[in-house]
């Protein structure tokens, strides 16, 4: 499974759509005194994000009008961060005004990923079942672990479960149906305390 969301460049002139919104990264302050930001990414590399010509930038996931920004340049940065220099981004205060906002692309941008990989976004809110038809919950999150990420699970009462991406564990997974089939494996879907 591949976490990293992947952005080739993008030349949109609208904001992506609520629906097809996906964060990249999370500004978290600036570097220098020339106007490069600090971006945590999401998932596993940056990457793609320093190919990008073109991000959008919003307060929250909900923010209905993200603006443009265009990339200017880009490296690498501490352990999970790249730096980023965005268009009208000139000084240290201006990067620091911009800590806090996320870093969006659209989902349709992101690069087709090989076949059993799939990205994060696609995964959260797939129905979770165990191949004899035990239903577990809905995917809320995933959870970055260092060895297999983790589904984070919640139930409608709210009982959570926590589920490795192993792919021993995962038999299978169909994003067109929303619907992920675990290995039926004694503890495996046991709500977490």
């Amino acid at each position: 499974m591949d976490s990293s969301p992947s952005q080739p460049g993008s030349n949109r002139s609208s904001p992506p759509d609520v629906a097809e919104r996906i964060v990249l990264g999370e500004i978290v302050g600036a570097h220098g005194l020339r106007g490069e930001v600090r971006v945590r990414i999401s998932g596993d590399s940056g990457e793609n994000l320093l190919q990008a010509e073109t991000l959008w930038l919003a307060r929250g996931d909900g923010e209905r009008a993200p603006r443009p920004a265009v990339v200017l340049a880009g490296g690498p940065g501490r352990p999970g961060e790249i730096r980023l220099r965005f268009e009208g981004v000139d000084d240290r205060d201006a990067a620091e005004a911009l800590k806090g906002m996320r870093i969006l692309t659209e989902t349709r941008a992101l690069p087709k990923l090989p076949e059993g990989e799939f990205y994060w976004h696609e995964l959260v809110g797939c129905r979770v079942e165990s191949e004899s038809g035990e239903v577990a919950g809905v995917v809320q999150e995933i959870w970055e672990t260092g060895a297999h990420d983790v589904l984070v699970v919640v139930d409608e009462r709210g009982v959570r479960r926590l589920v490795p991406t192993a792919a021993a564990l995962l038999k299978s997974i169909d994003v067109e149906a929303r619907r992920i089939v675990v290995a039926d494996l004694p503890g495996l879907l046991d709500p977490i305390s």
